[in-house]
């Protein structure tokens, strides 16, 4: 058995799987606001109510959070619940529930879900996006997640867009202080934000995909737009890292047409005369975060870990 918790701004969900990826029991309680120690409290309480009976006081775990460990402080750094900044959470994590604890952040945990029992199982590389209200990104390599000496590995919603147009320049201003980021396009306010400038139109990312189905031509040039943009992204991301398979998750990744329109524009960018490098759609959804936790401990990060003392 292995034990994964997603660590979510509103839920904590837990999660034991069986040695062969198979769901034994899931819980979900609220995430205490602003509530460090509640925070550990909570999820201590909630792995002893999915190991009732399970015995297993020796399995580690594996958590994902909204953020990572610094390799400079041990510290958390980069969460969006900001209670966790600057804190020791994996020691804090370890003393509570008296096991070992592995970290990753979200995007890093996803990818590794879908590399170990997902939509890229088998896959010598796997490159996992997730665009939602943001845009992130993980790497998987051999079955090991690469983090990176800077813990920012496959960050490539914060790089420049790559070659781009003229009405591209400078690109949106983003939250990380630069302009033209990735994630100012590709993430699903970006997509909304490009359908308003066009048409003054507020309108969600799905709900575009949608009025495009239906033959609106202003939705279908924004979708067109859209796809350019994420082709040149990933092309990118192939030119570097060259992936066996690309996997998306993500609110973004339900607008179906983009899996066979993108990897039919990738071409024009990436460095090669042909490319066989698959674009798919995540397996497990919005379970793969927590799955990946679960994974995190039989298929070690290439980062030293932080255990129990």
């Amino acid at each position: 058995m292995r034990i994964g918790v997603d660590l979510g701004g509103t839920k904590i969900e837990a999660l034991v799987l069986g040695d062969d990826g198979t769901e034994l029991i899931r819980q979900r309680v609220p995430t205490p606001q602003g509530d460090y120690q509640g925070i550990v409290m909570a999820i201590r309480d909630l792995v002893a109510a999915v190991m009732t009976g399970r015995g297993g006081e020796d399995i580690p775990l594996g958590v994902t959070i909204p953020g990572a460990i610094s390799p400079a402080t041990g510290l958390i750094k980069n969460a969006n619940s900001i209670c966790l900044i600057g804190k020791p959470f994996d020691r804090d994590l370890a003393d509570a529930l008296g096991r070992s604890v592995r970290l990753a952040n979200d995007a890093n945990c996803f990818t590794l879900s879908e590399a170990s029992d997902g939509a890229a199982r088998g896959a010598g590389s796997v490159f996992g996006v997730i665009i939602g209200t943001g845009t992130g990104g993980g790497i998987v390599v051999g079955g090991r997640l690469h983090e990176g000496p800077n813990l920012i590995a496959g960050e490539w919603g914060h790089a420049p867009l790559p070659w781009p147009d003229d009405d591209e320049r400078p690109g949106p201003p983003c939250y990380c202080g630069n302009t033209g980021c990735i994630e100012t396009f590709l993430s699903g306010p970006g997509l909304s934000r490009d359908f308003m400038a066009a048409t003054g139109v507020d309108l969600k990312a799905h709900e575009v995909a949608e009025l495009a189905a239906d033959c609106d031509q202003e939705a279908e040039a924004c979708m067109a737009r859209y796809e350019r943009r994420l082709a040149k992204s990933l092309a990118m991301v192939i030119c570097i890292l060259d992936p066996e398979v690309i996997v998306m998750g993500g609110g973004v990744s339900n607008i179906d047409r983009l899996y066979d329109n993108v990897p039919g524009l990738w071409g024009e960018f990436a460095f090669s005369d042909q490319l066989s490098t698959k674009l798919v759609k995540a397996k497990h959804g919005d379970s793969s975060g927590v799955r990946g936790a679960a994974w995190l401990w039989p298929l070690t990060s290439t980062r030293p870990t932080r255990s129990m003392e």
